[in-house]
């Protein structure tokens, strides 16, 4: 806009040395001339039409000053110049060559004498370095693009080496330890002498809670190493083969628990039918989170489990007594059971709350959408 105003400063003063106008009209005239400069950042193509059609308009409307030959002032060549190479930098590049190819015509055929061929060459020449000037900030900007694709390449594959890390730390703590705990607990009966049947289920009961956190934890790290296999359907394929736990898988949960000393009672209301796996996983979670926190902070106490899956809401509620050794705080380990049971919570669009229950224990209520929010 200062540009703008500086060339209208200058063209109307002038208008009188290169075209008899008359006082009234000299502001439009040199409006007409200075003015389409104001568009050369927002829409140089029209502000180059009407600098050109003024350029047609004027010579027939006014007669030139004596001893000034050319049909226009300066500034208004000095416009129809800026907006040409503006055009060719920012325009397409049909419109790019229509008006470079407007503009040499223009001058070829108004500018005296022999001077046309000048004024094609260095119409041509402003169009050109327009035009390098275009594909200069082009390829610029298509290199701060790659590379900025490349950043995110490589931050994807450190996540990912840092997931196959973690993958390889998971097998060789917990899956390791894991195993040898299923060894003990299948080969103890037959390495101890005179192991009663209580003491065999009690080992059974062992072996099979060991098993079945080794086959999550092996699901778990085909999750986490999926995204490192070579398509879509492989990844798809190991998930098929360590699936993970849902509503059907209840049961073994609370079998589990109660094969381990807990006195549990349950009760499952409503059609768990169109639960969403996402929710599904949640509610299995939660309860497992909960049982263990119950069995840690409050062995012995009763647990009671109600799970109800109504018209649009699944709600989980798992409460224990005090146990023998106080009330229960649910996660005094100093751990993230319930934070962690919060976020899962969260992530499927729900809310959870852990609270002392009144009277001792400690108590865990969560509502859970049956369907994922998007």
């Amino acid at each position: 806009m200062a540009v703008t105003l500086i060339l209208y400063a200058v063209a109307w003063p002038t208008l009188h040395l290169t075209h008899e106008v008359p006082v009234a009209l000299m502001p439009v005239v040199a409006a007409l001339a200075a003015w389409p400069f104001v568009a050369i950042r927002t829409d140089p193509a029209l502000g180059w039409a009407v600098s050109a059609g003024a350029a047609l308009a004027i010579p027939r409307a006014f007669d030139l000053a004596p001893g000034y030959d050319y049909p226009w002032q300066v500034v208004h060549i000095l416009v129809l110049c800026a907006l040409l190479v503006a055009v060719s930098m920012r325009a397409p590049l049909q419109v790019a060559g229509l008006v470079w190819a407007a503009t040499v015509v223009l001058f070829f055929t108004h500018v005296p004498g022999q001077n046309g061929w000048g004024w094609a060459l260095g119409l041509s020449a402003m169009a050109v370095f327009g035009l390098l000037v275009r594909w200069l900030v082009l390829s610029r900007r298509q290199l701060a693009r790659q590379e900025e694709l490349s950043e995110l390449e490589r931050a994807r594959r450190a996540i990912l080496e840092e997931k196959a890390r973690i993958a390889r730390d998971l097998h060789d703590i917990v899956a390791h330890h894991m195993s040898l705990v299923v060894v003990q607990a299948q080969s103890a009966p037959y390495r101890l002498p005179d192991v009663s049947e209580p003491v065999r289920a009690e080992f059974d009961s062992i072996g099979a809670t060991a098993r079945e956190a080794l086959n999550e934890v092996r699901g778990m790290l085909g999750v986490l190493r999926s995204e490192n296999l070579p398509d879509d359907r492989a990844a798809g394929d190991e998930r098929a083969q360590d699936p993970q736990p849902s509503l059907d898988r209840l049961g073994d949960l609370f079998e589990g628990a109660r094969r381990a000393g807990m006195v549990l009672s349950t009760a499952e209301n409503g059609d768990p039918s169109g639960v969403s796996d996402a929710t599904a996983l949640t509610v299995y979670r939660i309860l497992q989170e909960s049982l263990a926190n119950a069995a840690r902070h409050a062995s012995g106490a009763p647990v009671r489990v109600r799970v109800g899956y109504g018209p649009d809401e699944v709600s989980v509620t798992v409460c224990n007594g005090p146990g023998r050794a106080g009330p229960g705080s649910g996660d005094r380990s100093g751990g993230n059971g319930i934070r962690g049971m919060v976020d899962r919570a969260l992530a499927v669009g729900g809310h959870l709350v852990a609270h002392p229950a009144p009277g001792g224990g400690f108590e865990v209520r969560a509502q859970l959408p049956r369907v994922q929010a998007a």
